[in-house]
């Protein structure tokens, strides 16, 4: 992977810009054909639209079930108004529509992904959009007609600007506002600047950063709060805590600690072994992206702290892990490439789909092999935490091939 992107970065490739477009360009082309032919469902974004709609009739927002998967709202009210333009569209408009947005949301996340390792050269990001785009997350991104692209996107966006930016901040507090798991971004940044203050006797790019996003989120909330108070009032008083709403904990799908250790020990809820698990691996990922952080490590710290929030998250499905693309191409270009090779085996193997799987809840009986097959992600995920952690003990393998 390391020569790969050694390659792609030439001066000779660089030259050949439209060829890498080209390439980029048939694979995205394929990729469609592929998915029509699956017959895709995109039924999250149908239930967006009927979330949106609900918004427009006014009806209970968290007593929807939608579609023929009788599918719950899940994401907070501020999320709801946001879908309230796709009730103009038809079916076959917001499909058509919701994909080709998608497809250039991943482009512009490959584009950030490769500026946050310090590849920031355009033909790359073809080079690596054109086979990245068929891993399992991206796929299945694309065939639920999700938004992860568009929530990573706006983190990455986020912590790409310099400190002095005067939107320094939105991003993740927008993200957080429509889906929680970014508000961790927020915490990072908060311990990285207490951390800092203590340690230099100034963490204030870091503190403002994560005042802004707070600022955001709580304007974001605060808005949906005035135009829906009583769905703002169930979710923040109730629905937040109910994550069985989501769907079963041992869904082959849900690929966070909770999900692994319910397969593992074979019940539809590990309770506290999972909350002490959870608050062992935050407790260790956020100390690995601060350190990471301070020590100048900027692409290590936002992947940790990212692959952090996917593992300690209630549930984290596959499709989530989009956060495979910026961890892949970090351990390439730092001379991990026996890890990079194996991460990107996991995340393009569809593997945590060869095991018995859907109705019946046959993930509480799954065998040896079968555990290991559906605890691909996790265990990606752990194994990242403890490269990161590791790296910076080895600061020339930790930062050499590039230069952040």
């Amino acid at each position: 992977m390391s020569a790969f992107v050694t390659v792609i970065a030439s001066p000779a490739v660089r030259r050949r810009a439209p060829v890498a477009l080209g390439v980029c360009l048939v694979s995205f082309a394929a990729f469609w054909v592929a998915q029509r032919a699956a017959h895709v469902s995109m039924i999250d974004l149908m239930v967006y639209r009927a979330e949106g709609a609900t918004v427009w009739a006014g009806g209970d927002l968290y007593a929807l079930r939608t579609t023929a998967a009788r599918l719950p709202t899940t994401y907070p009210p501020f999320a709801a108004l946001l879908f309230t333009p796709l009730t103009l569209l038809d079916t076959a408009t917001m499909r058509t529509l919701g994909t080709a947005g998608n497809l250039a949301l991943f482009v512009v996340f490959v584009r950030l992904s490769l500026r946050l390792v310090g590849h920031a050269r355009a033909e790359s990001v073809w080079w690596v959009a054109a086979p990245a785009v068929w891993c399992e997350p991206v796929w299945t991104t694309l065939r639920y007609g999700q938004i992860n692209l568009l929530i990573a996107v706006l983190v990455l966006w986020d912590l790409s600007r310099r400190p002095q930016d005067r939107w320094v901040g939105v991003g993740i507090g927008l993200a957080a506002a429509v889906k929680l798991t970014p508000a961790l971004f927020a915490v990072f940044l908060l311990v990285t600047g207490v951390v800092a203050h203590r340690r230099h006797g100034s963490g204030r790019p870091w503190l403002r950063h994560a005042r802004v996003a707070a600022a955001s989120f709580a304007g974001a909330t605060l808005l949906a709060t005035a135009v829906l108070p009583y769905d703002s009032w169930r979710f923040w008083t109730r629905m937040v805590f109910a994550a069985g709403r989501v769907g079963h904990a041992e869904d082959t799908a849900n690929q966070a600690l909770r999900g692994v250790l319910a397969r593992l020990l074979h019940t539809p809820e590990p309770g506290a072994v999972w909350v002490l698990t959870a608050a062992v691996v935050a407790a260790a990922g956020l100390g690995v992206a601060v350190a990471a952080e301070l020590r100048g490590g900027r692409a290590w710290a936002v992947t940790a702290c990212a692959v952090t929030a996917l593992l300690v998250s209630p549930v984290s499905w596959s499709h989530h892990w989009v956060w495979c693309v910026p961890a892949v191409l970090l351990l390439a270009t730092r001379a991990y490439r026996a890890a990079a090779l194996g991460t990107l085996l996991v995340f393009s193997s569809y593997t945590l789909w060869w095991v018995p799987h859907g109705r019946g809840r046959n993930e509480l009986h799954q065998n040896g092999i079968e555990l290991m097959l559906s605890a691909g992600y996790g265990t990606a995920g752990c194994l990242f935490l403890v490269i990161a952690g590791v790296a910076f003990r080895n600061p020339g393998r930790g930062q050499a091939v590039t230069k952040e």
